[in-house]
């Protein structure tokens, strides 16, 4: 058997190939949007590529299976009922598949969507009995899916089905079975997951919280709180349901003269600067939106930015142009434009209007705690992280709340932001820009370098 996990860091989705070179042929699970990994690995392995499995319809990521199948001609399989409008194959719990000598078996385990399946996985060289159980959204490593996507007024049903799905379903199979879930460590998905790609159902249920606990007080946990759900997720959601558009119809301009940008920002346009925090700070476009580019920056665009934006980037180079859309469109964020081509050298030689964000040093900010000096302190960082220490006199003001409702303060205000390091600091200060604040400040490097400086923190 051939197996191969695949995963997009940052963001924590895990897509796997399975096959058997003996047979020649392979399927995909989960596949992510851009298929060129999965298809190299066939090739590489002798094996083509003849169907693609889909655990569930996905909130967080855009699903390469219309890629996939456009490249291969493989078959999309889904489970019976699920609402895609384009063609698949529906399966059934206890449906199996023989691709080769690997076996795979069907098992309906509803909770995170009301219609996810999990894959059980059988190398029938080594043994008739199963090896590992692809548990999509349902079994995490150290979590288990959230039961609240598929909307409020499913959610009592949804709760009841996770509990069955992980408690009668996937935790009556053997103890010594290999999980290996849709998610992992940086996904939306759940809040708790380790960053351990595997785990066995043995272990988890041994040593996850949220499988050592009574119906009642499962179902009562449930009934609380969710993380945030980002703005992209519906829209994720309805293009997944639908199929998404394949990556050469997108439209892409590439690079973009400043009097181009400014017409599109005219129309419209949204600026996304992915550049660090002090190159934002010391000069960018009026209007634009700061989201730093790291592994994690698709999360952060899915939280600030709405799908149907046009977007145009201020990017250092062309690689970061390179990376900045290919995790825009694993969001499903297709409407790039292009980038400002020279980069903000070039905008300001136009002389068109620009924007400066100043950081405020640790050292200074300490000055005006002390002098009394500020109105408007906002610590942006979640709960967990205020709860370890924070500056005195800061309003806890999350950045998720922030980005849902900004402050009711006069925009002519001082306003003062931090955050753990200072990258959500500025995505903040920036969006408060955007929404007409005229003095705002990010604490440069943030709690990190408040504590650096020796300044003391409050518990």
């Amino acid at each position: 058997m051939y197996f191969k996990q695949i995963a997009v860091e940052g963001m924590g989705c895990l897509s796997y190939i399975i096959g058997c070179p003996g047979a020649g042929v392979a399927c995909v699970v989960d596949p992510k949007r851009e298929v060129r990994d999965y298809i190299d690995l066939a090739r590489n392995n002798g094996m083509k590529i003849t169907h693609i499995f889909e655990t569930h319809i996905h909130a967080d990521h855009v699903s390469g299976n219309m890629e996939l199948k456009s490249r291969t001609g493989a078959d999309i399989y889904l489970l019976e009922d699920t609402p895609a409008t384009y063609a698949f194959r529906p399966v059934r719990d206890g449906d199996t598949f023989m691709l080769g000598s690997v076996r795979l078996e069907i098992l309906k385990t509803p909770g995170h969507t009301p219609h996810g399946l999990s894959v059980l996985v059988t190398d029938t060289l080594r043994s008739q009995e199963p090896w590992m159980v692809l548990t999509g959204d349902c079994m995490f490593v150290g979590d288990v899916g959230r039961p609240d996507l598929a909307g409020e007024e499913l959610i009592e049903e949804q709760i009841g089905n996770l509990y069955n799905s992980l408690y009668n379903r996937l935790g009556k199979l053997p103890d010594s079975l290999e999980i290996f879930p849709a998610h992992g460590e940086g996904s939306l998905c759940g809040k708790g997951m380790s960053s351990k790609p595997s785990s066995t159902i043995g272990f988890e249920k041994h040593s996850n919280p949220l499988l050592n606990l009574s119906e009642d007080a499962f179902k009562s946990k449930f009934r609380g709180s969710f993380p945030e759900r980002p703005k992209s997720f519906t829209h994720i959601i309805e293009t997944n349901k639908n199929g998404a558009p394949l990556l050469e119809r997108c439209p892409m301009i590439t690079d973009m003269s400043p009097l181009q940008v400014r017409e599109h920002m005219e129309r419209g346009a949204v600026i996304l600067d992915t550049r660090d925090t002090a190159a934002f700070g010391g000069v960018h476009i009026p209007g634009s939106i700061n989201i730093g580019l790291t592994r994690q920056t698709a999360n952060w665009i899915g939280m600030v930015i709405d799908p149907d934006a046009e977007l145009i980037l201020v990017v250092d180079n062309e690689a970061a142009y390179a990376e900045i859309c290919t995790q825009l469109h694993r969001i499903g964020y297709d409407r790039i434009w292009g980038y400002l081509y020279g980069g903000m050298k070039n905008w300001q030689e136009e002389g068109y209007p620009i924007e400066q964000l100043w950081q405020i040093s640790a050292e200074r900010l300490a000055e005006k705690l002390k002098d009394g000096g500020k109105k408007h302190f906002f610590d942006v960082r979640t709960q967990a992280e205020r709860e370890t220490g924070h500056i005195a006199g800061a309003e806890h003001f999350p950045l998720p709340a922030l980005l849902k409702e900004v402050p009711d303060i006069s925009r002519d205000e001082e306003v003062i932001v931090f955050c753990g390091v200072g990258y959500r600091g500025n995505i903040a200060a920036s969006y408060l820009q955007n929404q007409g604040f005229r003095h705002v400040h990010s604490l440069a490097g943030g709690i990190k370098a408040w504590k650096n400086a020796g300044f003391p923190m409050e518990m």
